[in-house]
């Protein structure tokens, strides 16, 4: 446990390092993807959540096409940063300093909860509370779009998840499409996820009858 705090704190210490340097961290890329622009093109605009929202790159692009969005990060100069680039970009998006696995403050329904990068780099310790508030905050016919990165399971020290950490999202969640491939910044196994409420469908709920 006390080795657990001593990881979130010196996670902490390293974003917010990351984010006074001159240099742009790899992650931030200033681009969206285009599996977000996707999903903006095919579903109308609604409520939308970033979590780990960085320098909220993929907020405003979110805000330019109608939604109205949150972006949360526990780094306080990239929310600093987000609030900037929302401004110069003629943007309203409501930024939030804040920890992804402590998110009791925030109400939803979400339409869209969007994460880039930002689940496969928590503690192992806060991951089911992530996922909890996922579940909360997402409306009953709403999306979750993750994108993640995976290591070995022998690779403690590497950023990214194995396969079982995505358990935490079942079985309330059902992954519903999934995009694998490498993540070019750093080579490794990644993949594209998106999720939605297990509800049942007309047909189950008569045969449950």
């Amino acid at each position: 446990m006390a080795s657990e705090r001593w990881l979130s704190v010196k996670r902490w210490w390293r974003f917010n390092y990351r984010y006074w340097q001159r240099t742009r961290p790899p992650w931030d890329t200033g681009v969206s993807p285009p599996e977000l622009y996707a999903f903006i093109n095919s579903h109308p605009a609604g409520r939308a959540l970033d979590l780990g929202c960085g320098t909220g790159t993929n907020a405003i692009t979110l805000a330019q096409h109608g939604w109205q969005v949150t972006g949360v990060d526990f780094a306080w100069r990239a929310i600093q940063l987000a609030r900037q680039k929302a401004r110069a970009a003629g943007v309203a998006v409501d930024f939030r300093l804040g920890d992804v696995t402590r998110l009791g403050w925030l109400a939803g329904p979400f339409d869209l909860i969007f994460d880039l990068g930002c689940f496969h780099g928590l503690p192992a310790g806060g991951r089911s509370a992530y996922a909890a508030h996922v579940r909360r905050l997402l409306a009953p016919d709403g999306t979750f779009l993750l994108y993640v990165m995976f290591r070995a399971e022998a690779q403690t020290n590497q950023v990214g998840i194995i396969e079982s950490d995505l358990g935490c999202f079942a079985p309330a969640l059902r992954l519903i499409h999934r995009a694998d491939g490498t993540d070019t910044a750093r080579g490794c196994p990644a993949a594209w996820l998106t999720y939605q409420h297990a509800t049942p469908s007309r047909f189950g709920e008569a045969d449950a009858r």
